[in-house]
């Protein structure tokens, strides 16, 4: 028998800690693979609010609210442009265990019309957990690139207040939807610039060397970094690796191999930690660099140090070789 309204609410807070961790795990394993897969993406995760699933459960006014609300633990993956789209929809399937696709891309039509291309995938949760019917727990993936990210969270504030949207003026209404060709031709020049850069080998070993890194880095942290500081880092760093066409894949392997080792580094000694917010020091602790530093210190140590000196403070790196336990 399908649970009441007021049944499924009530199980919606009993299992709200089950289903955030639910969502997190499985957006972990998500930034793993897409690392994995040299995906640029982020990737964010959570359970729908309670009152949220209270307000949707009561105004939808469902026959069976617990089954029919599908977005109870939410994965939103965005990437920088469209082309991504099809690299992320073929990462879940290939790595996760689909339910069903809602591509609004492939609808009849929709080439002739300014609308939002909502592209969601149901996915079983990883997790070993069951539900309390015991099924395994599902999440519901939004792929978006950046600009549809965008318009998506500013036309949903404005759109889909309390109340009937009929009452937005039609003006109004085809105003925001007509932002859409100007959020396909943002995508389409991000994408053109990037494949521009990409032949220009003066910006494209640096900048491919940290967009590995920071694609790993999303696995272990999402804590803000500077920027600019990591771009510096990286024009040495290009040196201590050299052509090595291989590197990427060798980055990856050496994250997953050492995973606990790096975990136990940024905990002690990256953003969150005493000796940071306290003493300012370890600074390249909460850089995304600091893992193709970590890979030199155990593999290139003397690579590392010959690029190093002379371009770089120096206490930086001894830092960096405190924390690996590497003698300097």
């Amino acid at each position: 028998m399908p649970l009441t309204v007021h049944e499924a609410c009530q199980c919606y807070r009993q299992e709200w800690p089950a289903i955030d961790k639910a969502a997190e795990l499985t957006a972990a394993y998500i930034r793993r693979r897409a690392a994995r897969r040299h995906l640029s993406c982020q990737v964010s995760a959570r359970a729908k609010a309670i009152s949220s699933f209270i307000k949707k459960a009561y105004h939808k006014q469902y026959a069976d609210p617990w089954n029919e609300i599908t977005d109870k633990a939410g994965i939103r993956i965005v990437v920088p442009y469209s082309s991504l789209l099809y690299e992320a929809l073929d990462l879940i399937d290939s790595s996760c265990t689909v339910i069903r696709v809602e591509d609004d891309r492939k609808k009849p039509g929709f080439e002739e019309r300014l609308e939002y291309p909502r592209l969601h995938v149901q996915i079983q949760a990883r997790w070993e957990e069951m539900d309390p019917d015991g099924v395994p727990y599902e999440c519901e993936v939004q792929i978006r690139t950046e600009a549809e990210d965008l318009w998506a969270r500013m036309s949903h504030s404005l759109m889909y207040k309390p109340g009937s949207t009929a009452d937005i003026p039609p003006d109004v209404r085809r105003s925001l939807y007509r932002l859409i060709a100007l959020v396909e031709l943002y995508d389409s020049e991000v994408e053109r610039g990037v494949k521009a850069l990409a032949q220009n080998p003066d910006f494209s070993h640096s900048n491919d060397l940290l967009a590995e890194a920071e694609r790993i880095y999303q696995t272990f942290s999402s804590h803000p970094y500077d920027r600019q500081l990591s771009e510096d880092v990286a024009d040495v760093l290009v040196d201590a690796v050299g052509d090595d066409p291989t590197y990427a894949d060798r980055l990856v392997e050496f994250a997953e191999e050492h995973r606990g080792r790096i975990e136990r580094a940024y905990e002690q000694y990256g953003p969150s930690s005493e000796q940071f917010l306290q003493y300012g020091r370890y600074l390249l602790a909460s850089q995304p660099e600091s893992l193709i530093i970590f890979e030199r210190l155990a593999n290139a140590r003397h690579d590392l140090q010959a690029s190093w000196e002379g371009n770089l403070e120096d206490r930086l790196l001894i830092d960096m070789a405190r924390i690996w336990r590497v003698r300097w």
